[in-house]
């Protein structure tokens, strides 16, 4: 089921902007996307997520900066500034030796050190982040995913209660199906008795009919095209259907069992039917039943 949620908030000294997404997944799916050294936070918003979705493909992405820019100390590391410039003049005297002769004895090229040139020196400054507290940063940022899970369920609810109608509505429209198709495997069986009968009268001439017989026929074939069980079953599968959707608790997976059962349902119905007209209407049946396998893809 889509929604999304974005909280942009100030927590003690901390910009946090926390971002989720979801979209339609037959399982549940998470990917947290967080700033460097907060790793230890993946476990945590994705166990926080499990808690209230359980279907679905989750993305998060969190930015979290120190509104001061006190994250980190730079010193300068002297020492390797020291030898930098030491190893310099040296190079500078070798060269005044070997090219001029040793006339020049500071050396053989200008030396404009400055600022900027020490600022390109590799090592030349050592950075060295502030040490935080993990359980600090985790209570600072759970009231921050919490209210962002809240937009975010708030637009699946909404999304969940249109897919609710029209699931309702289909399957009004099922068991209407499955209703035609109790009338009509009804009367295949006298249709079938009625096209035995006028069959053996047109081959047997004006010769007697013996009504037994013809009766033992009849039934033996229509044991086999009857489908009350099939019709019974149907009917059982949409009432529970319908006693999912006003459940408040995941429900897809039970959809999913049913939505199976239903098409099994169908299936054997049109494999036994001899009716034309039965066996439109279980073609129009089927593509209901997907229908309603396509929306509950979308229900945790």
């Amino acid at each position: 089921m889509t929604g999304y949620g974005r909280v942009v908030a100030q927590k003690n000294d901390y910009v946090i902007t926390l971002e989720i997404r979801s979209v339609n997944h037959r399982y549940l799916e998470c990917s947290v996307r967080l700033p460097r050294g907060y790793g230890y936070l993946d476990g945590k918003i994705k166990g926080r997520l499990q808690e209230q979705i359980a279907r679905g493909k989750i993305e998060v992405s969190l930015m979290l900066r120190q509104a001061k820019g006190n994250a980190q100390t730079i010193q300068v590391n002297h020492e390797m500034i020291a030898n930098y410039i030491r190893a310099m003049t040296q190079e500078n005297q070798r060269l005044a030796q070997e090219l001029d002769g040793g006339v020049s004895r500071s050396g053989y090229l200008r030396q404009d050190l400055g600022l900027s040139m020490l600022l390109q020196l590799p090592d030349a400054f050592q950075i060295t982040p502030i040490e935080e507290d993990a359980d600090a940063i985790w209570e600072m940022l759970r009231p921050v995913l919490d209210e962002t899970m809240e937009q975010l369920l708030h637009m699946r609810l909404v999304e969940g209660e249109r897919l609710r109608e029209d699931i309702a509505a289909r399957l009004t429209a099922l068991k209407q199906m499955t209703q035609r198709a109790e009338y009509l495997a009804s009367q295949s069986k006298q249709l079938y008795y009625d096209k035995l009968y006028a069959k053996l009268k047109e081959l047997l001439h004006d010769c007697s009919i013996d009504e037994t017989r013809l009766l033992t026929e009849a039934a033996i074939v229509a044991e086999k095209i009857a489908v009350d069980e099939e019709i019974v079953r149907m009917y059982s599968h949409i009432a529970q259907f319908r006693m999912l959707l006003e459940l408040d608790e995941p429900v897809g997976k039970k959809m999913d069992f049913l939505v199976q059962e239903m098409n099994r349902e169908v299936n054997t119905t049109g494999s036994k039917t001899h009716s034309l007209e039965l066996t439109r209407l279980v073609a129009d049946m089927k593509s209901e039943i997907e229908k309603i396998r396509e929306q509950i893809q979308n229900i945790e």
